[in-house]
């Protein structure tokens, strides 16, 4: 949602609440020389650290040329074109293997677990395949008391990775697409893959397909925007 000044932050949450959507984008323009807008993100509930997908939209409806910037409470991140695709860069985060015993239990599986300390902070499980992620029925409950994003993984069927992704403290039960759960996933896997380029999918209900590459300290992550709604919101 494109803003000409900030409202209030109780206003931007009852717009997100009402959109009821995973997240919703609210962008400032500024010229401050490192980015062309503020942008944050909602979620029907909190304010987030990181989005990823709600920012390739803000890139989808406000790139007027090859890259736009965004300053974030992440930095900057920014969205350029590629080909037909647009590429979304994000700070990489590093994860490493922890007691999570708490988040088994929440999910009802079995798996090493590790974890990050940036873009939401992430919770990743490792299993053995595809169909042990798509298996997985999670107590919502109890993962809401965990706050961070709580994710599953494995080798893809048709693509490298596969994972799924639940958001239950960030009042979101599960999410379709996550980038900013991929700032782990992507270096995760990139160490045990061997490469710095793969096909990823997120298998939930809703669910999608990325293209990411491990860029030094940065994930690349390539997706389509499509304009679906437009309208204006009444206060």
């Amino acid at each position: 949602m494109p803003l000409t000044d900030w409202l209030p932050d109780e206003t931007l949450q009852a717009i997100a609440a009402e959109n009821n959507l995973s997240e919703t984008a609210f962008t400032v323009a500024i010229e401050d020389g490192e980015a062309d807008y503020h942008l944050r993100w909602f979620t029907p509930t909190v304010e987030v650290d990181m989005c990823g997908h709600a920012t390739l939209a803000a890139g989808h409806i406000l790139l007027t040329g090859e890259k736009v910037r965004f300053q974030t409470r992440s930095g900057v991140l920014s969205v350029e074109r590629a080909g037909e695709l647009l590429r979304l860069s994000l700070p990489a985060a590093d994860v490493a293997e922890g007691d999570g015993a708490g988040v088994l239990a929440a999910l009802g599986c079995e798996g090493p677990v590790y974890f990050g300390n940036r873009n939401n902070g992430a919770a990743l499980v490792l299993l053995e395949d595809e169909a042990a992620v798509r298996a997985v029925r999670p107590d919502f409950a109890a993962l809401k008391a965990i706050d961070r994003l709580v994710m599953v993984t494995a080798p893809g069927d048709e693509t490298a990775i596969a994972s799924r992704v639940f958001a239950a403290y960030h009042g979101i039960d599960e999410d379709p697409v996550t980038g900013s759960a991929h700032t782990a996933l992507v270096p995760f896997w990139a160490e045990r893959l061997g490469r710095t380029h793969f096909s990823a999918a997120q298998v939930g209900k809703r669910g999608g397909r990325l293209e990411c590459t491990l860029a030094g300290d940065r994930v690349l992550l390539d997706g389509m925007g499509r304009t679906v709604i437009e309208g204006s919101f009444q206060l």
